[in-house]
């Protein structure tokens, strides 16, 4: 498998690699534990990692070994969220079991562990690859220093309302949280420890699943569970777009490294190519 990497997974108990440009399914992988909640490449592309119930699975992608070549255990709850430290040195995950946790991919077992008190739905790398910024299901967001190992801030966007999903920018200029009752946050991080609210606004009128920056942070992407996917504008958070044509609730997307296409995810995935032709199919 070479060039662009386009992975899927979900409730089917498999992982899925495409080919982009035809919409060809290459490779089957199966992972029976139980449903996918989540996948994320390594940096160096060599690997995929598939978080479950509560299991955390290493796979080879240039390969056709269908067991993985590596697991994390440790969490008792559904895995909602797991990413790399830039050069892959370590990963991060965050679990419905109050937890965020820290491993070595070389290694066996958790490195460091941190409590939440609530089930964490969403985590995120600062991109000074130093703090780790978490949205939990009592609302509040935190912000983890990996060098003190401790909270150095919490704050609520809206108290009554669990954060579903956090995100911030390569450029450490805008952070981005959003609710089950359709509300987006942006936030402009002054330091890690004040993080001042710039904009809020009904996004959608239905719950929010994923909320994603481009890479270039021009574009922020909100997944919904009204079937619908809106691009704005992170300047001003003026509507860019909404594509349309999803038959299911979207549960997430994902930018290429260039920010010019859009990958979504229902039951099926939807590729648009975002900079010719706003909302168009490839």
């Amino acid at each position: 498998m070479s060039g662009v990497v386009l992975a899927s997974a979900g409730y089917d108990h498999t992982i899925r690699f495409w080919e982009a440009a035809t919409g060809t399914c290459t490779r089957t992988v199966k992972y029976p534990d139980s449903q996918v909640n989540c996948l994320q490449i390594t940096p160096d592309k060599k690997y995929i990692v598939a978080a479950g119930n509560p299991h955390i699975r290493l796979f080879e992608i240039n390969s056709n070994n269908p067991n993985p070549v590596r697991s994390y255990d440790g969490h008792s709850g559904n895995v909602t969220s797991i990413g790399f430290q830039k050069h892959g040195k370590w990963m991060y995950s965050g679990s419905e079991d109050g937890t965020i946790k820290i491993w070595d991919l070389r290694a066996q077992g958790c490195q460091r562990n941190y409590e939440c008190s609530a089930p964490v739905n969403s985590v995120t790398l600062h991109p000074n690859q130093a703090e780790l910024i978490s949205a939990d299901q009592n609302g509040n967001i935190r912000v983890w220093d990996l060098t003190s190992n401790t909270c150095s801030t919490k704050f609520s966007p809206d108290s009554e309302n669990a954060v579903r999903t956090v995100d911030i920018s390569k450029d450490a200029s805008t952070l981005v949280a959003a609710n089950n009752h359709g509300m987006c946050f942006v936030y402009t991080p002054k330091s890690s420890q004040n993080y001042v609210l710039r904009h809020s606004w009904s996004a959608h009128n239905e719950y929010i699943l994923k909320a994603r920056i481009s890479p270039n942070a021009q574009y922020l992407a909100t997944c919904s569970s009204d079937k619908t996917v809106k691009i704005w504008n992170t300047v001003d958070m003026t509507l860019l777009h909404t594509l349309q044509g999803h038959q299911r609730w979207v549960w997430d997307c994902a930018f290429s490294a260039v920010s010019s296409y859009l990958v979504t995810g229902t039951v099926v995935w939807h590729l648009w190519h975002l900079t010719s032709v706003f909302g168009s199919f490839i």
